[in-house]
């Protein structure tokens, strides 16, 4: 019979602390993530402060963790903290003392009427310097500031503007997206509740490219609406601005361009329809025979469908290139390399010794308050030591990326090496996964350009002779001989890669074409161009 019992287990686990939870999460964030994640930090703790390290204004930390160490000791840590403090209290008050001046002599301090020699000179030359003012406090600067800023004449009815009121940075423009821009036309629409209903679905369903991915058949079965009603909203959405929207496919997509210009018995109208797969420019033959049309007519009839669109939503489409902003600087200095880890932007911390009263033991401070601050202190600190480590991580393992790769940095990236993240995880003792959220979305300036880290990191080809060539080295290689061919006899894969062996590397057909699919370059007979 089961009963409920109590049974001891001996039993080994790991377990994250939070100190290593937070060093993980610090190392993965880039410089702006991790100016975001410092500055709540600041916000949510008093204990820390933004600045530059001011002598007998910060708290230490070593002074922190001797203090913090003392707390688990079995003597009161609040009177080891006290003990400290006040002793850097006594030293900033003789500093203070010893910098105040002595009081001035004055006539009583002599009754006699008599003046040591030099103080009668000393009390007239004060009596002066005290009579001169300051310039600038008879400067009005508030009014100076004013007309400063005075954006012109103003007659004596106007008044000057609300600061309340709206500034110039309301009323800039916003991206118009391509939803908004359909709905708006939309709107204005003389149209029945039902087909505005299924118009705006299918707004809701198109792509970045203005493109109408899923069929109608999903749409109404999504919407709950009749498929007939479904094709009505789309036509309506097919006729608003930009010409070609809507389109399931890229022949629609044009045609729909073509009948917006009155081109439905035109010669390009025919080769859309007919034959869109030789619309690539190196198949003018073919479309003369089968159209049976003239060079000169197929050649205006090309011309007039390079001018479509083929993607009319993408001009409405907000993902635009973001520029970087390189973390790591890596510079030539006479034969050596430097490495620099640019702190720019990233707020400094110090700990803040305010709260240092708040550790006292008396009766305003009770052991909650005391408590809290010792607990703030030790975030603090743990904070600021895990910014430091994240650092030299990463300033170790660009250590290791330029001892591999000199050749890269100096003549370019045809000698990019190959390198694993745990040849380089092995080297500095870490884990791979420490390597790699080091290296994860973060910059690096070099001769060479611009490259995120973990552009360095790359696999091996192995070659003819043994030796090894980085994957990135052999698709840069098959780029320059696809460049290097000739127009009207492309190279086919097996070519390229007789090519290849004769400079070394031992790959496949089959590797080649996974190369030059992911080079995006196209096959022997898309590349070949008839004369």
């Amino acid at each position: 019979m089961l009963s409920p019992r109590l049974q001891l287990k001996v039993a080994q686990k790991q377990i994250l602390t939070p100190s290593l939870v937070q060093m993980v999460t610090l190392l993965q964030l880039n410089r702006l993530e991790l100016r975001e994640l410092i500055e709540q930090e600041l916000t949510e703790n008093p204990v820390l402060e933004e600045g530059l390290a001011v002598e007998d204004a910060e708290l230490t930390a070593q002074e922190l963790q001797s203090l913090l160490e003392k707390e688990r000791s079995s003597d009161p840590a609040d009177q080891g903290v006290l003990e400290a403090l006040r002793g850097e209290q006594d030293g900033e008050g003789e500093g203070a003392a010893a910098g105040r001046e002595e009081p001035v002599e004055t006539e009583s301090s002599y009754p006699d009427g008599s003046y040591p020699e030099g103080a009668a000179a000393a009390s007239a030359s004060e009596g002066e310097a005290a009579k001169e003012t300051d310039p600038f406090e008879e400067i009005d600067f508030g009014e100076f500031f004013n007309e400063y800023l005075d954006p012109g004449f103003r007659t004596a009815g106007q008044e000057r503007p609300d600061p309340d009121s709206p500034t110039f940075e309301t009323f800039l423009s916003s991206p118009v997206h391509l939803s908004d821009h359909l709905q708006q036309q939309l709107s204005v629409e003389v149209l029945n509740d039902e087909l505005r209903s299924a118009a705006e679905a299918v707004i809701g369903n198109l792509d970045e490219n203005g493109y109408l991915r899923m069929t109608l058949e999903e749409l109404a079965e999504s919407e709950q609406m009749p498929l007939h009603l479904a094709e009505e909203g789309l036509r309506v959405v097919q006729l608003l601005d930009p010409s070609g929207v809507a389109a399931r496919d890229l022949k629609e997509c044009l045609l729909l361009q073509l009948a917006d210009r009155a081109e439905e018995d035109s010669l390009a109208w025919r080769m859309v329809e007919d034959h869109i797969e030789l619309l690539d420019g190196r198949h003018a033959k073919e479309l003369c025979r089968f159209l049976k049309a003239q060079p000169e007519d197929v050649e205006r009839a090309l011309a007039l469908v390079r001018t479509l669109d083929p993607m009319p939503g993408s001009r409405f489409a907000t993902n635009q290139a973001q520029p970087v902003e390189p973390e790591i600087f890596i510079l030539k200095d006479g034969d050596h390399w430097v490495i620099q880890v640019s702190d720019d932007g990233i707020p400094q911390l110090r700990l803040n010794r305010g709260y240092r009263h708040l550790l006292e033991r008396n009766e305003q401070n009770d052991k909650e308050v005391r408590n809290y601050v010792k607990e703030r202190y030790q975030s603090a600190l743990q904070l600021i030591k895990n910014i430091e480590q994240r650092k030299q991580t990463i300033l170790r393992v660009c250590q290791c990326v330029v001892e591999r790769q000199g050749e890269f940095l100096e003549r370019g990236p045809d000698y990019l090496k190959p390198m694993m993240i745990k040849e380089i995880a092995e080297e500095i003792g870490v884990h791979p996964s420490t390597v790699s959220r080091a290296v994860s979305n973060k910059y690096c300036h070099t001769p060479q350009g611009t490259f995120e880290l973990r552009f360095f990191f790359t696999e091996a080809v192995q070659g003819m002779g043994g030796n090894s060539t980085s994957l990135f080295a052999v698709k840069r290689l098959v780029k320059k001989i696809i460049d290097e061919e000739d127009p009207s006899k492309p190279l086919t894969d097996e070519h390229i890669m007789e090519r290849l062996r004769g400079e070394g590397v031992d790959v496949t057909r089959r590797t080649v074409a996974k190369y030059r699919e992911d080079l995006r370059i196209p096959s022997t007979h898309q590349r070949r161009v008839r004369k």
